[in-house]
């Protein structure tokens, strides 16, 4: 931690010397003088001040980047776009997600930077009717006929990120913002730190390896779950059976990064290397799947309890259902993960090509459920690179209820994309276990910075629903999302894809669905 004000503290020592030697011996000296003092009160003013991390971690160097963006702001996302170990955002959204995380966005001039002739491009239509918006906090209640303890939960909410994956300090600082917003944060598969408790509601999020409430063998251990799920913080439960960026994988966490915090926290060994299985083994089939989530709804009291999945395959989730139906038990909600998000390092081939997009997740969850006749009983969610008002406004119309978002409230917290997750050498001290990168993250600064993003996006979402004339965000429907599916045309979400009526699978399936419905079991996920 020393090492940067020591390097700082040696340009001083420098830039007294030169101007010694200045005084004393040459003129010539005077410019180099000049130019090491300079460096010198930059460097201590970047190791004081706390708006910007990565200049407490790089002093002086670290103005290079602004530098280049100041310069030309595509060198840097030249340089993301052309590394093939992430999908970043683009550089529009991103810097709609700084500026409304600094309180700093604004109009901008010119117009958007997007071509709206594009095949693929989606938009949505105003109305002559357009109004204020009058509500720009709108709640969701989480809670089907057997759930006690019901839970409001806001429109956009922090995804999935566990502590290890995230340092300590971007941790709290996400908790903080949720409690000052009011929204909830999902603590990620690797349980409850101390730094998720700091007044921010909590999803508990319980993956395969069952950290926080597994036993000496990794299986799960109904005491530890219910001690947690007792804390006042945690208002609904998630249970994990997959993830976007690595569907049909379990995480890994190497035993460097196992310090003691991290193991007490997921009740493994400190300095082992902890491997999450792919698959969980509290349960094998869509019925013990039901029963699972029955048994934590009872332990906990009565609080939601759902599961979260990136969509392998229909049958496996008309499985599902067949199992919500056959037990009477069903989810109080549902998450869906798209495989375009994750915000941590997966093996390429499976980040590429292993798992359903969002939106094809989504609305086979929704019609599902809908066919099903079970969509009145569970909320969705939606989790995959949301970081506007638009894309809120977008995953409603395509059949969520909610949203959350990782990358986006990363970046809120100071993320820059320097993909170097995996590496532990995280520049800004958020995705990294280093102790001087990590602390350099200022937990006060980054808190208002998350809160100011959630409640502006959510606030730009309620204005698009009142700027079409609509009286809330339950209005919304397939028909009001468009997109360019050619050149010279477009077409409407209810247009492209099939709809199913309320239990219409159940009555009289539609050719499209009818072999899936008929492969699908509840005694075994197909």
């Amino acid at each position: 931690m020393l090492i940067r004000p020591l390097i700082v503290a040696g340009v001083w020592i420098l830039g007294f010397g030169a101007t010694t030697l200045a005084l004393t011996r040459t003129d010539w000296w005077t410019v180099p003088a000049v130019l090491l003092l300079l460096s010198a009160a930059v460097g201590t003013w970047d190791l004081v001040q706390r708006r910007h991390t990565i200049l407490r971690v790089y002093p002086i160097l670290g103005h290079v980047r602004f530098l280049m963006e100041l310069i030309r702001p595509e060198i840097r996302q030249y340089f993301i776009e052309s590394n093939t170990e992430a999908s970043p955002f683009d550089r529009e959204t991103r810097d709609m997600v700084y500026g409304r995380a600094k309180g700093t966005k604004g109009d901008e001039p010119f117009g958007t930077e997007r071509d709206v002739n594009a095949v693929g491009h989606e938009y949505l239509c105003h109305s002559l009717r357009a109004r204020f918006a009058d509500d720009l906090d709108p709640r969701v209640r989480l809670g089907g006929p057997d759930c006690t303890q019901p839970y409001d939960i806001a429109l956009l909410n922090v995804s999935a990120m566990s502590f290890g994956a995230l340092s300590a300090n971007a941790i709290e600082a996400l908790n903080a913002g949720a409690a000052r917003g009011g929204f909830a944060h999902d603590t990620g598969e690797g349980g409850i730190s101390p730094y998720h408790l700091r007044g921010g509601d909590l999803i508990w999020e319980i993956g395969s390896g069952y950290f926080g409430c597994r036993d000496a063998e990794g299986r799960f251990d109904p005491i530890a779950f219910t001690e947690k799920a007792a804390m006042p913080s945690v208002k609904a439960v998630s249970v994990k059976l997959s993830q976007g960026a690595k569907p049909g994988l379990g995480g890994v966490l190497p035993g460097a990064k196992v310090n003691e915090e991290i193991a007490a926290t997921r009740g493994v060994p400190v300095g082992r290397t902890v491997v999450s299985p792919p698959a969980h083994g509290a349960f094998k089939t869509p019925i013990e799947l039901l029963e699972f989530i029955g048994t934590l709804r009872r332990l906990s009291g009565g609080k939601p309890v759902g599961f979260k999945l990136c969509v392998g395959t229909r049958t496996e989730f008309l499985s599902i259902c067949k199992g919500m139906l056959v037990t009477g038990i069903a989810p109080d909600f549902v998450i869906v993960d798209g495989a375009e998000g994750g915000t941590g390092a997966a093996p390429q081939e499976f980040e590429d090509h292993v798992g359903m997009p969002l939106t094809d997740g989504l609305m086979l969850v929704h019609n599902s459920l809908v066919g099903t006749g079970l969509r009145d009983r569970i909320k969705i969610g939606a989790s995959g690179k949301v970081a506007t008002g638009v894309d809120i406004v977008s995953r409603v119309c395509q059949g969520a209820d909610f949203t959350l978002s990782a990358r986006a409230m990363m970046f809120a917290v100071g993320c820059i994309q320097a993909l170097k997750c995996h590496t532990n050498r995280c520049p800004t001290g958020v995705a990294t276990q280093d102790p001087v990168r990590a602390r350099a993250l200022d937990i006060v600064d980054k808190t208002t910075r998350v809160f100011n993003f959630q409640t502006e996006t959510v606030a730009s979402a309620a204005q698009i629903v009142a700027s079409m004339g609509l009286n809330g965000f339950h209005e919304l429907s397939p028909a009001m999302l468009n997109r360019r599916t050619e050149r010279h045309g477009t077409r409407t979400y209810a247009e492209i894809y099939d709809w199913l009526m309320p239990g219409e699978l159940l009555d009289d399936p539609p050719e499209s669905w009818l072999s899936d419905w008929i492969e699908s079991s509840a005694e075994e996920f197909r």
